[in-house]
């Protein structure tokens, strides 16, 4: 059904009036920096192959990184016919991404952060959300979320059937805004999130995982803030306290709170754990939360950071791949003075996809109702060429262990170091978008792969080749950016 029903005909099929669409769209704000935006955009849609974006191994679509794609094209309003596709493309692959089906597994399997973020897919992409692919997306998600029964785990949107729950922040924060943009949210699922955000304002990644069990963020004995997961978080939680959900726009408030608190002074934002050093990734999701919590100068300073990540005309051997951006300072460097081969283009594709939300904007919330930039970007802004950094001593630390996955926490089929997709081609990190990785030790989904992890991932694919399906189902924990 997609690309038939509008967005109004699908609001009002999923229980939305006509106020419930005109509210947020009277805050929706316009592309921040339209002209490197849309240019980075414009880039990325030329990295699809048949609506979805390859995974780190061969041709296989990595569904986690291609809604990624998605939410870019949308956000900059970049190639309508291109973001309808891909949108297609995404519905007609559901179970792909969000079951084991492809692997002959329990039909009843579904993974929490994977269905949140396919109910986000369809609400931004002017679809029905209750008839996504055949799919009420809407519906899977309400039934993913853990009843009073459950303790402190009420409002959880969890894996089902996958023996370990593995789903997380990313996930939620997808589904509080999926939720609040087909019909509404409920308060509890609100309030789960809610207890993932410490004191300090940060919120954790994981509710059981890395060194963090605990009923509530506070409780745990050493939990670790993520910079990522506090950006998800702070934007599904300003869209649901447009709604009216209790204690949301003041969590909100104090996520963006901490988000300036830890800012670089360069304007750059790391992750956690082996995503800790300078990236383009957590800048980008930073940058879009603080922009959308009204922190514009903390946003702006963020922007032009990643913009002198961002591949020109002027960027030396890199120069025919203008609008790609680097994940740190260290891959921008060597994609100057070498370019950027096949090999390393998925680390790319992560980068450049979460990177320029940073660029843009444009909140999570509005994404999708704000009318993005034209196709073509404006020939008075163009961005700048990428150089030196101001303080080569911060940004891109290449003594930092490497990154590897931006967006999706939420599906935990790439629960795995080395970055192996998980069955379905599906690297959507541990766990954005779940079964996430661990940030000490692990990787996040979806995070760009630099460095000495390529030399991993061409070992993994030869295992892969080697030991076929077998191996593929073996690394599938189950459980997840997105």
């Amino acid at each position: 059904m997609i690309g038939t029903p509008r967005r109004l005909s699908a609001l009002v099929l999923a229980g939305v009036g006509v106020a419930g669409l005109l509210a947020p769209a009277a805050v929706a704000a316009e592309p921040r920096h339209p002209g490197a935006a849309t240019t980075s955009a414009q880039w990325l849609a030329g990295e699809f192959v048949d609506g979805a974006l390859p995974g780190p191994v061969g041709d296989m679509p990595d569904w986690g990184i291609t809604i990624d794609g998605l939410i870019a094209l949308e956000a900059t309003g970049t190639d309508p016919e291109a973001a309808e596709r891909v949108a297609t493309a995404v519905a007609d692959n559901v179970r792909s991404y969000n079951s084991h089906d492809d692997w002959g597994g329990d039909p009843e399997v579904r993974i929490g952060g994977a269905t949140a973020k396919l109910l986000y897919a369809a609400v931004i992409s002017e679809s029905d959300p209750t008839d996504f692919g055949g799919h009420d997306m809407r519906a899977e998600t309400l039934e993913l979320v853990r009843g009073p029964e459950a303790g402190a785990e009420e409002g959880r949107i969890s894996d089902r059937e996958t023996g370990t729950d593995n789903s997380n922040t990313f996930g939620q924060s997808l589904g509080v805004l999926g939720l609040v943009r087909s019909g509404g949210v409920p308060q509890e699922v609100v309030d789960f999130l809610l207890r993932q955000q410490c004191s300090e304002g940060g919120f954790r990644l994981s509710p059981d995982q890395f060194g963090t069990p605990a009923p509530t963020c506070d409780e745990a004995e050493s939990p670790v803030l993520d910079p990522d997961s506090t950006g998800m978080a702070v934007q599904a939680l300003l869209a649901a306290g447009e709604e009216g959900i209790e204690g949301a726009t003041e969590a909100a408030e104090l996520g963006a709170d901490w988000l300036e608190e830890i800012q670089r002074e360069d304007g750059s934002f790391g992750g956690s754990g082996p995503t800790v050093g300078s990236n383009t990734n957590s800048t980008g999701l930073a940058a879009q939360a603080l922009a959308a919590a009204g922190r514009q100068e903390a946003a702006d300073v963020a922007a032009e950071w990643i913009l002198d990540h961002q591949v020109t005309s002027s960027s030396g051997a890199a120069s025919d791949e203008a609008g790609a951006i680097a994940y740190n300072t260290d891959a921008r460097d060597t994609a100057i003075s070498d370019g950027i081969p096949d090999m390393q283009k998925d680390q790319w594709r992560r980068a450049t996809a979460q990177a320029l939300l940073g660029l843009a904007q444009v909140p999570l919330g509005t994404i999708g109702i704000t009318e993005g930039t034209p196709t073509d970007p404006p020939t008075d802004t163009p961005p700048p060429t990428i150089g030196p950094p101001t303080d080569p001593s911060s940004p891109g630390d290449p003594t930092s262990p490497p990154a590897t996955g931006p967006t999706d926490p939420t599906d935990p089929a790439g629960d795995d170091p080395t970055g192996t997709p998980s069955p379905g081609g599906v690297d959507t990190g541990p766990g954005p978008h779940d079964a996430q990785a661990s940030p000490v030790g692990g990787q996040k989904p979806n995070l760009p792969i630099t460095g000495g992890a390529l030399l991993g991932l061409i070992a993994v694919a030869v295992v892969l080749v080697t030991a076929g399906v077998a191996l593929r189902l073996s690394t599938r924990r189950r459980a997840d950016h997105v």
